[in-house]
């Protein structure tokens, strides 16, 4: 078994180990990285040819947990690993947005990457050694790869920069970004921020890149010291350059026409869908199904070289926009009845119809992945339906698009949620149009339906996605603000950003070329914040600050803190008497133990029922006071008295002798029953045993004349020791018992 070991070193006195040679061997690559009690298995494999008709590169990269790692069991009936969760999708998405660009473009075989955490200690973040742990099993294997690669988190606490943080390290940063890149280019950035500057976040990723480069060098060193410097040989293209230059010469001026006209999208794309139609039709139906999808190929190349040439040498985009201009953008809210609160936000040909459902401590979503268990009173959900592009399929379940975009902009607003607020907030997107950036029309419309629904958010954020179309490796570039899908699809970058007035609050940056200088890069912030202040300007213009109150149907919560003494006499045995209150007031009542406290969170659909509930909760934990009166309910009779439940859980004797100033017989002659509600005086509390005595007559008026003396009863002892006052009974023959 040849082992072979690399080790990083981080500088702070951790290191990253990487190992090959040991585990999953008949893989095309292995390797397991290692960082304090951390530890992930990453695998390759590829397909030796591509499949009939593939002209792309079928690339598949899956993160996985394994609940063991951490040593517990999964959740569920079956107490297995099921699908993923989104944190595994988005540490799915992370690796593959930076490795797929740097395969041959000419490679199309299946590959799937693999990456397995199979040790974890609850500190250090997995998803920081996930794009290292890839590129390393590429490193080691013989598939062609441009790479390698690294990826690094990097986070800024206390105003110092911390490469790879631990979960404690996050809780404290204002900035927290996963940078990824080969030793000469940055090629992916995510993360979010807390309102820093542009110049903060370029830092940064400057710092990132420097651990990157140490990282790249040890995998080189690993593939040498494997003997994989030279990688498998391939043919997954066929090319007829004789058609590929007749499709050139056909198309392109026709394209580089439409490109210039400024058309709207379904206009612009029938037309180009009309030129390559135009060409296909001088060959039969036999030639088409030999020639027909090199055809696609090279009309496609054709389509790009003109969009980029119509920006690079006229200026001009596709809808016949300069480049640092936003497309026109319309702003409803309160648009629909039913939600707590709504907003549509319309930038050119994308639109989206946002909703705010404000909730309770019951609505709190459970997470519960391997590293992570809690509750999360923040949600967005983001969805993309195929007719917002006018595409003829079904919609089937969430993709990791949806999840990816929808977190992007989960983390643009949530900083923005005031602490303590006490309403579960669930925002969700539906996207009705598509042309570029829905995940910044979602931020967008996120922040008008919050302050539609009157919540106090801290300020409004917008977001903008930037574009580049570059050349000679950055020598003449053009940045785009705003960008069409096409300008996405056939560019160079994808950069969105997104912030409040005062500063950035989340990113998202995919390159998909070399050569990105940090230049370009700063060039990029700087428009983009210029577009994006622009469009704040639009959302505050729409709705300046949030509605003062809630909509009338939303639920109303109110907190209040109690002793940690208290939370089982407001639960009562078995949940009696919580339910109680909650049957009786209409609110709904949940409660916890906080820092030793009990925190209760009281809703309702109005005031009324809940400050009934308050006031029951506080009667529960009121201390009863001597001298005070109470509304209570006979909760039982007895021939000596009735036992009256005063206060929520506390009973106390209303003895027959307290009922009235009258001498009674019987308690029924105070013509008192079970269930009835009686106002009483609290007279006495036992002090040894903790017992309340009850009076009634104390609240009535003292006749005239009343002499104690006369009245008031003296009991005797009975033979038992016991007060034999309390034990008057009718006889079986109807006599009066011996007083």
């Amino acid at each position: 078994m040849n082992v072979i070991n690399k080790t990083i070193d981080l500088g702070d006195g951790r290191t990253i180990a990487i190992e090959t040679g040991k585990l999953a061997k008949q893989a095309d690559g292995a390797v397991t990285v290692r960082m304090g009690n951390t530890v992930l298995l990453a695998t390759v494999c590829g397909a030796k040819d591509a499949a009939p008709g593939v002209d792309f590169m079928p690339l598949q990269v899956d993160y996985k947990e394994k609940f063991s790692a951490f040593g517990r069991f999964p959740g569920g009936f079956t107490r297995r690993e099921g699908k993923a969760s989104d944190y595994e999708v988005l540490t799915s998405r992370l690796v593959d947005r930076v490795l797929r660009p740097l395969f041959p473009d000419d490679y199309h075989a299946e590959v799937f990457v693999n990456i397995i955490l199979f040790s974890a200690d609850g500190e250090d973040v997995p998803d920081a050694l996930a794009g290292l742990a890839a590129s390393s099993a590429l490193a080691v294997s013989d598939i062609p790869f441009n790479g390698p690669i690294s990826e690094v988190r990097v986070a800024r606490v206390d105003g110092k920069f911390v490469i790879n943080p631990t979960f404690s390290q996050l809780e404290e940063a204002d900035i927290d970004i996963m940078v990824g890149a080969t030793a000469d280019n940055i090629m992916m950035v995510e993360g979010e921020m807390s309102e820093v500057q542009e110049s903060d976040m370029l830092e940064a990723i400057k710092v990132a890149h420097e651990a990157i480069k140490e990282h790249c060098r040890i995998q080189l060193e690993l593939a040498e010291a494997c003997g994989k410097t030279v990688k498998r040989e391939y043919s997954h293209e066929e090319n007829d350059e004789e058609l590929r230059a007749a499709v050139r010469e056909a198309c392109y001026d026709k394209v580089y026409a439409i490109a210039v006209s400024g058309s709207a999208k379904q206009e612009r794309s029938d037309a180009f869908s009309a030129v390559k139609d135009e060409f296909k039709s001088q060959y039969t139906e036999e030639e088409l199904e030999e020639k027909g999808s090199l055809i696609d190929r090279y009309y496609h190349d054709v389509e790009k070289e003109a969009m980029r040439r119509a920006i690079l040498d006229e200026g001009k985009r596709l809808d016949g926009r300069k480049t640092t201009e936003i497309r026109p953008i319309w702003i409803e809210t309160d648009c629909l009845p039913g939600p707590h609160g709504a907003a549509i936000f319309t930038r050119g040909e994308t639109q989206s119809l946002t909703t705010i459902t404000l909730g309770t401590k019951n609505d709190e979503k459970i997470v519960d992945d391997v590293l992570t268990h809690g509750k999360e009173r923040f949600l967005l959900h983001y969805n993309f339906p195929p007719f917002s592009t006018g595409e003829a399929k079904a919609q089937r379940g969430v993709g990791r698009r949806e999840v990816g975009h929808g977190n992007l902009a989960h983390r643009a607003l949530k900083r923005m949620i005031p602490e303590n607020y006490p309403y579960v907030i669930r925002i969700m997107s539906d996207i009705l149009e598509s042309n570029g950036s829905s995940s910044m029309a979602t931020v967008c419309a996120g922040t008008l339906a919050l302050m539609d629904a009157g919540v106090p958010v801290r300020r409004p954020v917008s977001g903008i996605a930037m574009g580049l179309i570059s050349e000679n490796k950055g020598a003449n570039y053009a940045v785009l603000s705003d960008i069409l899908g096409d300008e996405d699809h056939l560019g160079d970058m994808d950069f969105k950003v997104t912030g409040t007035k005062d500063g950035i609050t989340a990113t998202q940056m995919d390159i998909k070329v070399d050569g990105l200088s940090y230049e370009i890069l700063e060039k990029a912030l700087a428009q983009a914040r210029e577009g994006r202040l622009h469009i704040l300007g639009k959302i505050t213009e729409a709705m300046p600050e949030p509605r003062a109150d809630l909509k009338p149907h939303a639920p109303r919560i109110e907190t209040i803190i109690v002793g940690k003494e208290f939370i089982g006499a407001i639960i009562g045995p078995g949940g009696k008497i919580i339910q109680g209150i909650q049957e009786k007031t209409g609110a709904t009542i949940s409660i916890e133990e906080v820092d030793n406290k009990g925190v209760i969170e009281v809703s309702g659909l109005n005031k009324e029922c809940i400050d009934a509930a308050i006031k029951a909760i506080k009667n529960i934990v009121a201390v009863p006071e001597i001298g005070e009166v109470y509304e209570g309910k006979i909760s039982s009779v007895m021939p000596y008295g009735a036992f009256v439940e005063f206060m929520p859980g506390k009973d106390g004797l209303l003895h027959i002798s307290e009922m009235d100033w009258r001498r009674l017989d019987t308690v029924e002659e105070a013509g008192l029953q079970e269930g009835d509600q009686v106002t009483v005086k609290l007279v006495d509390i036992d002090p040894k045993t903790g017992k309340f005595k009850l009076s009634r007559k104390a609240l009535l008026p003292r006749p005239e004349g009343y002499v104690d003396s006369e009245r008031q009863r003296s009991p005797r002892p009975n033979n038992n020791g016991g007060n034999r006052s309390q034990y008057n009974h009718r006889d079986g023959g109807g006599r009066r018992g011996d007083r």
